[in-house]
């Protein structure tokens, strides 16, 4: 298989190191803007970088237009003189700042998140998200995303990932069988701004160095490893045609080639076993853990709270023939979000059971399905991951909107970022078959669908040592700005970034005061765990 030409480099990860010292000019707090640019450059006043405005929730057509990267009545040196017009309104060392905003409480808020989710889950949640400060921190998106609208922001818009925490990057299949690496979950995507993923990808990485024990300098290499290749691949990108981005793709296995080079001999053996793990991890693999033989019939097996067949959640209401019934109309439904060609393939396959399904940190609550399909036979299953889609974390911040569909919202936004995408990503709406008939809370709910396994693998944060997550921060920054290359500005983007090292130090500096937040947040959860105000129920 051929390298995609664009991330030729880029999948070396060869980057040069930048100097983590130096000084650079100081301004003052207070003449920084913490919105978008208010005047850019008299030249173009049309096209100026604007102040941060609310972005709205669209629907498919509209996302289209929202996200639309080029500008057509500005030439590429237009564009790169946007870039740097908008250093002077927001300077990119104004990125190192964060300040909590009045009156934050990040309880309050997870309590407020509660409402909408399945209250007999919500302990469980909040088990998950104290077992350390990093698991705290990726189930606090909503949080962040708080915050982070206080920050400084050149009112540049991309479609944001919204939770580019490094657990959120992983390897999975392609529909051509390569295995890739890319963002693999898209729970809060929207429209936004591109430092906000810079910097939930960048304190992540803080955070987990931290829990892992890493001293002060290898995590400062890390942090600036990962933030200099974010801005470096920008920069690629920039010059690169729109199909070369568009195209552009990490191989894993040919870049593993590539990589052995700087790995010590047990970290490739390591990476040799991952992707061959991978290779095992498909619907074939995950229908022998889940399932087993009732009366010579397939059926998923119980396993409450984390796994409980339909008919056991629902013994009055539903019998098999009357799930059986539901589920052909529901797909049905789905299959109508699908391509034709992908309809054709849905069609051959049976629904034979479904099951809740608990899954992750800050998705826990939240209404998750299992399907159970069979092709010819017993030997070609099909799982698929039916997952609720609430509004977008982003959305509090940035504005209200309209989105007719909030599962085609997640899928629209991880077809613009992903390089492939899973061929049964589709959505579908439907009345909760989780809630009493008639009851207040049985208004439609949206989801999204994909397979729950296809060669999909997630590396072990707290196995990496020093040298391991910085070569993975570098990764995950080439493929967040591979991400945002195919639906922003890439050229203004870069060259408000530059070549040199400024923002990519104000980003590291960020990141170290977030990650002491994020250890004060942590403390909050566990008092309130303490005090009884959260139910909680751990290991699970």
């Amino acid at each position: 298989m051929a390298k995609q030409a664009a991330p030729t480099t880029a999948t070396r990860i060869d980057i040069k190191r930048s100097d983590a010292s130096g000084q650079r000019g100081k301004r003052s707090a207070s003449t920084r803007t913490t919105t978008g640019a208010r005047a850019v450059t008299a030249a173009l006043p049309q096209q100026r970088p604007r102040r941060a405005q609310p972005v709205r929730q669209v629907t498919r057509r509209a996302a289209t237009r929202r996200t639309k990267p080029m500008l057509p009545s500005l030439s590429a040196e237009d564009r790169a003189a946007l870039g740097k017009a908008a250093r002077r309104e927001v300077p990119r060392d104004s990125h190192s700042q964060f300040e909590p905003p009045t009156g934050r409480d990040i309880v309050r808020l997870l309590e407020q998140q509660a409402k909408t989710r399945l209250p007999e889950l919500i302990p469980v949640r909040y088990g998950r998200m104290l077992a350390s400060p990093f698991a705290y921190y990726r189930g606090a998106a909503l949080a962040m995303a708080h915050d982070l609208a206080t920050t400084p922001s050149t009112g540049f818009q991309v479609q944001a990932c919204g939770d580019a925490h490094l657990s959120n990057f992983g390897i999975f299949g392609s529909p051509e069988r390569r295995l890739v690496f890319d963002i693999n979950d898209f729970d809060e995507t929207l429209p936004g701004h591109w430092e906000w993923d810079v910097k939930r990808l960048a304190a992540s990485m803080e955070v987990a160095a931290r829990q892992n024990g890493f001293g002060t300098r290898d995590r400062r290499q890390i942090l600036m490893s990962t933030v200099t290749r974010y801005r470096q691949a920008i920069r690629e990108f920039a010059a690169s045609g729109n199909l070369d981005v568009w195209y552009a793709s990490f191989d894993v296995a040919e870049a593993s080639k590539d990589l052995e080079s700087q790995l010590s001999t047990r970290q490739q053996k390591r990476l040799r076993q991952g992707m061959s793990q991978a290779y095992r991890r498909n619907s074939l693999q995950a229908t022998s853990k889940l399932t087993h033989t009732v009366d010579g019939e397939l059926r998923l097996v119980s396993d409450p709270p984390l796994l409980v067949p339909a008919i056991e959640l629902y013994p009055s209401e539903l019998d098999r023939a009357g799930l059986a019934a539901m589920m052909r109309r529901l797909l049905s439904q789905y299959a109508e979000s699908l391509p034709p060609s992908r309809r054709a393939l849905i069609d051959q396959f049976e629904f034979i059971d479904l099951a809740r399904k608990v899954v992750g940190v800050g998705s826990v609550g939240t209404r998750c399905w299992i399907v159970l399909m069979l092709g010819k036979d017993s030997t070609d299953p099909l799982l698929l991951q039916v997952k609720e889609a609430e509004p977008s974390v982003l959305s509090q911040t940035t504005g209200d909107g309209v989105v007719t569909n909030q599962g085609q919202r997640v899928v629209d936004g991880q077809q613009v970022m992903q390089a492939v995408s899973d061929i049964f990503l589709g959505w579908v709406q439907v009345d909760p078959v989780d809630q009493a008939p008639g009851s207040e809370a049985s208004a439609p709910r949206d989801f999204y669908v994909r397979q729950l396994r296809d060669w999909k693998l997630s590396l072990d944060v707290e196995a990496m040592v020093p040298s391991g997550m910085r070569l993975y921060g570098e990764l995950c920054g080439w493929t967040l700005a591979r991400a945002h290359a195919r639906s922003g500005d890439r050229i203004a983007i870069a060259s408000y970034l530059g070549g040199g090292d400024v923002f990519d130090r104000a980003i590291t500096e960020f990141a170290t005061s977030y990650a002491d937040q994020n250890e004060q947040d942590y403390a909050s959860l566990q008092a309130a765990a303490a005090s009884s105000r959260i139910p909680v129920v751990r290991d699970l």
